[in-house]
This record gives C-alpha cells, sequence and structure tokens, in this order.
C-alpha cells in the first residue's frame, strides 16, 4: 500500500548526501536575502532547478534547465542552498504559462511550468540519476524505457483530500502551503477530475451556509477538519467523507438532505473521527452517514468496490496501462502461483487471477485486506485470497509451510521493501519478479541487494502523475542461475 501524500520533505533530508563534496562548506560569507546570476544546469527530484554558486550546490524552485536566473538565497545549509527564483534573465523554450495560479505554493503542481514532454524525459532521467547515486549491479547496461505519459495530462486525479478552515471569515478547503500549516483555499484545479471538485466546493458551500463548526487548528476547537471526495471514473459513483475532531457533526440531517438532493452522484458518505492535533489525516473511527460504504470502480473488465481509507491508484486512465505492463512483465503460465505484496484492495493480483494457478497477497490495512477478498468473490475468483499482515512477516511464514511461489509482484510505498521481505524473495528465488515503484531513490538501493540474485531486464517508467516530479516504474527481473 502506498501513501498518496507528496514526498518532498524525504527527499529535502537526503540533500545534505546529494550536495557538494563532504570535506566542503558553505562560504560563511553567503546570507539569506543574498542575490545572484546562476545557470540552471539540470532538474532535481523535487522539480527544482539546480545551479552551482561558487561550486556550492543550490536548489531554485521554479527554475528549469538552460535558464540563467537571479536567485535570491532563502536557506544556507551546511553543504548546500536554497533559494527563490528572483529574476528570469533566459527562459528555457520548455517553459509554459501554468494553468494554476497556486503553483509553486502548495505540492502537487510543482512541473505544471515545464512543457509535459519535457517532464517525461525528466521522470526517466530521474530513474537514471538514482542509479547512478547508488549503483547497483550492472545499472550501466539497465534498459531505462521513455516514460509513458498521458494524451492529456489534467484532470486526472480521482481523491481531493482537503483540509478544511477558515479563512477572513469564510470556510475555505484547500492544501498547506510547502512547510507550513497556512492553508491555501483552492476554488479550481487542473489536475484534479472536475466531478471531485464540484463535489467539494459545494459542500464546503453548504458547511459555510449552515454555519456547521469548522476546526481550529490552533485553539483545538470546531468540529471538520478535512473533506475527502473520490470518483470511480467507470461508474460515476462517488464517496463523500467528512474527517471531523468529535463524533459529533453538528447540522448531519440537512447536509444529508442537501447532498441527496443536489449530488446525486455521491452514492456513499462517511464519518470519520480524529480527534485532537495530530500530523495523520485519518483516524480508526470510519461510520457509514447515508448510502452504502463502498463506491464500485472497473478496470479491465473487473469491478472493484473501494471502502474509505481502501488505497486505489489515483491516476484511473494510467492505472490500467500500469497494470497492462505488469502482466506483460510477469508472463504467468496458467500452473503458476503468484505472491501480490503491498495488495491494497487487490486490484494488481486479481487483474492476473485469470493467469495464475493461485494468488496470496497481504496488506497491512484490514479494510484494504477485506476489500480486496469481497472484490475477488465479486468478480467470482476463487484461487486468489488475501491476508492481514507485513510482507516482510507474512512471506517468511508462507516459506515455511512449503509454499513456493513461481512469481511474486511487489508494489510498495515510497520507502521501498523492508530488508526482511528481500531476504525472503531471495531465498524463494521465484523465477518471476516485477517490482513496481514509485519512488526511484528507494528502487535502486533496493536493486543493490536484489540484484545478488536477480538481473534487471528493463525499467519502465510510466507518468501516474503528471505536473508533478513523482515518477513510478515498473522494473522485471530474470532470475540469475
Amino acid at each position: 500500500m502506498k501513501s498518496n501524500n507528496h514526498y518532498s520533505n524525504q527527499h529535502r533530508s537526503n540533500r545534505d548526501r546529494r550536495g557538494t563534496h563532504p570535506t566542503e562548506r558553505v562560504q560563511a560569507d553567503v546570507q539569506i536575502g543574498q542575490r545572484f546570476p546562476l545557470t540552471i544546469k539540470r532538474l532535481g527530484i523535487n522539480g527544482e532547478g539546480i545551479g552551482y554558486y561558487k561550486h556550492v550546490i543550490t536548489f531554485v524552485k521554479g527554475a528549469l534547465p538552460g535558464e540563467v536566473v537571479v536567485a535570491e538565497v532563502t536557506a544556507v545549509h551546511p553543504r548546500y542552498l536554497e533559494a527563490r527564483l528572483r529574476t528570469l534573465r533566459k527562459p528555457s523554450p520548455d517553459r509554459v504559462d501554468p494553468r494554476d495560479e497556486y503553483t509553486g505554493e502548495v505540492g502537487g503542481f510543482e512541473l505544471e511550468h515545464l512543457d509535459y514532454p519535457a517532464q517525461l524525459k525528466f521522470k526517466q532521467d530521474l530513474i537514471r540519476q538514482a542509479l547512478e547515486k547508488y549503483r547497483p549491479a550492472g545499472y550501466r547496461n539497465y534498459e531505462v524505457r521513455p516514460t509513458i505519459g498521458m494524451a492529456d495530462p489534467y484532470e486526472y486525479r480521482n481523491k481531493a483530500q482537503f483540509q478544511v478552515r477558515m479563512i477572513d471569515g469564510h470556510v475555505a478547503a484547500g492544501l498547506y502551503k510547502e512547510n507550513s500549516h497556512d492553508l491555501v483555499d483552492l476554488p479550481t484545479c487542473s489536475v484534479q477530475m472536475p466531478v471531485t471538485m464540484e463535489v467539494m466546493r459545494q459542500v464546503v458551500a453548504w458547511l459555510e451556509e449552515l454555519q456547521v463548526p469548522i476546526y481550529d487548528e490552533e485553539h483545538n476547537s470546531g468540529i471538520v477538519k478535512t473533506v475527502v471526495v473520490r470518483a470511480a471514473a467507470a461508474t460515476g459513483e462517488v464517496q463523500l467523507v467528512f474527517i471531523t475532531n468529535t463524533p459529533k457533526l453538528p447540522k448531519k440531517h440537512q447536509l444529508l438532505m442537501k447532498i441527496a438532493a443536489k449530488l446525486p452522484m455521491v452514492v456513499s458518505v462517511m464519518q470519520n473521527v480524529n480527534a485532537g492535533k495530530t500530523s495523520l489525516i485519518w483516524g480508526d473511527q470510519t461510520t457509514l452517514l447515508a448510502g452504502k460504504r463502498t463506491i464500485t470502480e472497473e478496470l479491465d473488465g473487473l469491478a472493484f468496490d473501494l471502502s474509505a481509507r481502501a488505497f486505489f491508484q489515483l491516476n484511473p486512465e494510467q492505472t490500467q496501462k500500469l497494470y497492462r505492463l505488469a502482466r506483460e512483465a510477469l508472463n504467468l503460465a496458467p500452473n503458476e502461483t503468484l505472491v501480490d505484496a503491498y495488495s491494497g484492495v487487490g486490484t494488481i493480483g486479481l487483474s492476473l487471477a485469470d493467469v495464475a494457478k493461485e494468488v496470496r497477497g497481504m496488506d497491512t490495512i484490514p479494510a484494504a485486506v477485506v476489500d480486496a477478498n469481497d472484490n475477488a468473490k465479486l468478480n467470482g475468483i476463487t484461487n486468489a485470497r488475501y491476508e492481514v499482515g507485513e510482507a516482510e512477516v507474512l512471506l517468511p511464514q508462507w516459506l515455511a509451510t512449503g509454499f513456493a511461489p513461481d512469481a511474486i509482484i511487489v508494489d510498495p510505498p515510497r520507502t521501498g521493501l523492508d530488508n526482511v521481505l528481500i531476504d525472503a524473495i531471495l531465498q524463494s528465488a521465484p523465477e518471476k519478479l516485477v517490482y513496481i515503484s514509485c519512488n526511484p531513490s528507494t528502487l535502486a538501493q533496493d536493486l543493490r541487494e536484489l540484484t545478488r540474485g536477480y538481473q534487471v531486464d528493463y525499467i519502465q517508467s510510466i507518468d501516474m502523475f503528471p505536473q508533478t516530479a513523482r515518477c513510478e516504474a515498473v522494473v522485471r527481473f530474470t532470475k540469475r542461475h
């Protein structure tokens, strides 16, 4: 299962290791607010421009390769600088006008000023950068294929998860500015499916009209913290979740009446309780307010019921391409058994069940496992089963009982594979192994270990998140004999 959050903070913490030589230090005379001209050489893993000021690596948000800018220092670190783009002296031919005016303020739009073909090349280069950094066995000979993109790289996200706060006396819903809790109201969002924004903005208007208490983070008071909207592209069904500070939801009846009358596409209304100040979006308690518990999405002829907290890929169009790539890479035979690690609601494993003898999967979220097993029944699939637990715990247990998978597919979170799971994969040594990665850095690290038993046939990148610096890839392996 993967997180849907952006990952800039995780990568920023790695910058000291990616900057100047460990014995070098930023010169003491560099001050915050200082300006200097800078030629941008390339893009970094967060989509920032990278240049060198007196041989010190400098990250400039919003700058593109080949550009000459005037940079203004915003932060001085021992081995690198952060700066903002003050003046653009020489623009890149790949620079375009972003559709969203808040590009650069919040995450999710960090490459919207870069022409889409150049975005695709950048994401292929991200993988090459990671390989160069971690140097897994034989990496110079890997086939890193061009990134598969979208015909229209907008309006693809099927889920909006917006914080709700009061701003200047009005209810606002949107995202925080980077590295802060300052909310940016998002009346529009070019990467969201239109229906998610339609539902979101209408619900926000009703919250204000009905004077429903909105959460105040400073005083830990109020009720509504977050509104989550998820749409199923194939069926048109929409699920709405109110995440609240208390089990009480004032004006609940009036809200539900308005939703039923004006938003017929909303077939599931849930409430999740997440009390107090916390960095987590979701709490443990989720209850049904109206409609049904799940919405139904369809992929490649299979139906999937999705509960409120179940992970599902955010880009349905590209997800179908992704799973076809995985199917092609595995090339399962009818008598082969498959392990589907980090299975979520079973989308990958169930899409392969028709060509496998048996599919076993696991996930750490109980609701997702319930959904996966229910989805198997929903589609008449009898040769797939899913269990609650960590892949690094369950796979060794299965191996100990004599189970020997012919193929394993892993789709881990951004942190990559656990070392115990890597050891279990190498111990079981299935003939076929496919890795779906959402983080080139942890992929390259894991390849250093996996290539002890496997060689990399190819890495196929696919753009699941246009306008962002995120990159997904499918890796096919062949076992060493």
